[in-house]
């Protein structure tokens, strides 16, 4: 009992301190979850998800993520708010949690990894509060499944992939970045996670034909797209894109040539990745890091890569962290070196001018291509 009252106190204060800053700040904002909680509202009155004159705080998701919000949408904005908020720092827990269990036996051991991680990518867990997003929740979802991948590969558990899948197939359908998995499961061979994710998902695209019938379900898929279509080029040049498409478009200002160096180098990518996961050597945590680098690859190859959505990250930061000595004396200073410009690189802390030439120069994309490095680092020497 002794030895758990520090962690008692300690997350009765976290409590306390997150509390007062919703109370305080962030309940006045939370801007993206009021589109959300607006679009739970709509499509349980068969309405249109998809409105050009909602402008800049149009819905972009599937119809099938509005849903989600439907139970939240009959509360009033400020309470549905609050549980969102809370929802949102639940998956952060459970997120880290996670993430340290699948690198050590005990909880109760290098319990600094989360503490560390969460630091690093402090700016943005607060800013995915602050907007009221739903990425962290995604990202607690692709944890769970890698976890529940991981268990099936030591413990050979019949469920294990079956569920792996439906918890990717429900990451998918609440927003499309999780298929980004789906080379990985077929050239592992994941057959069952593969199967069952995708059927989720295609049910995902079925569902909302009860609130619109199936022909007004196909209308509003198609709006979807367009809604996509014509609201994405005007993005990619946005100080908080951090994708790779991005930095060409920041680089040169050049559409075309930022499309082809964009896909040029997802060949790129794509190749090393393959030749990572097929050539690399042998190790028994090949899985995790497989499945970290994929997570960071997310919003960089996202052509709409929020900076916030850096916090997919959490995994690879940790293994770094927890696999630091095992790194050359200058793989360690880059490392370090780069942790340190990832911390401090805050609005509050470089001010205006300084923070917008950081951003338009896209660092910040180049600090989590390293991050990849020193990932791709560990797997291919084969330990971590």
């Amino acid at each position: 009992m002794i030895v758990k009252r520090p962690s008692f106190w300690l997350l009765i204060l976290c409590l306390i301190v997150f509390s007062l800053l919703f109370l305080l700040k962030v309940k006045d904002e939370m801007i993206d979850f009021e589109v959300n909680y607006e679009a739970g509202q709509r499509i349980r009155q068969g309405e249109t998800l998809y409105r050009a004159e909602d402008g800049h705080y149009q819905f972009k998701y599937s119809p099938f993520s509005s849903l989600f919000y439907i139970p939240l949408s009959y509360l009033p904005l400020d309470v549905a708010k609050g549980i969102w908020y809370f929802i949102t720092l639940i998956s952060t827990g459970f997120l880290l949690y996670i993430s340290q269990r699948l690198l050590v036996s005990s909880a109760k051991e290098a319990w600094i990894l989360p503490m560390l991680t969460f630091l690093i990518l402090a700016r943005y867990f607060l800013r995915e509060l602050q907007l009221g997003q739903i990425n962290t929740l995604i990202a607690f979802l692709l944890i769970l499944m890698i976890w529940l991948l991981n268990r099936e590969e030591k413990h050979s558990s019949s469920w294990g992939e079956k569920s792996a899948g439906l918890t990717w197939g429900l990451s998918m359908a609440l927003k499309p970045y999780s298929l980004i998995f789906l080379p990985y499961f077929l050239i592992k061979k994941k057959w069952q996670a593969l199967g069952f994710g995708l059927l989720f998902l295609a049910l995902s695209l079925l569902i909302p034909s009860l609130f619109y019938g199936f022909r007004g379900n196909f209308v509003v898929l198609k709006e979807w797209q367009s809604s996509l279509s014509k609201s994405t080029p005007l993005l990619l040049d946005s100080q908080d894109n951090i994708s790779i498409i991005a930095l060409f478009m920041k680089w040169t200002a050049n559409l075309k040539l930022s499309t082809y160096l964009y896909g040029f180098l997802l060949i790129v990518l794509a190749v090393f990745l393959l030749y990572i996961i097929l050539k690399g050597s042998k190790t028994n945590q090949a899985l995790l890091l497989d499945c970290a680098i994929i997570l960071v690859l997310i919003p960089l190859v996202s052509p709409l890569g929020w900076d916030y959505n850096l916090l997919f990250s959490a995994l690879g930061i940790m293994i770094i962290l927890y696999s630091f000595n095992k790194y050359p004396k200058s793989w360690r200073a880059m490392l370090a070196a780069n942790f340190l410009i990832i911390f401090f690189s805050l609005y509050s802390i470089l001010g205006r001018k300084l923070y917008a030439g950081f951003m338009s120069l896209s660092i910040i994309t180049i600090n989590f291509t390293i991050v990849i490095a020193g990932l791709a680092y560990l797997r291919l020497k084969g330990h971590r």
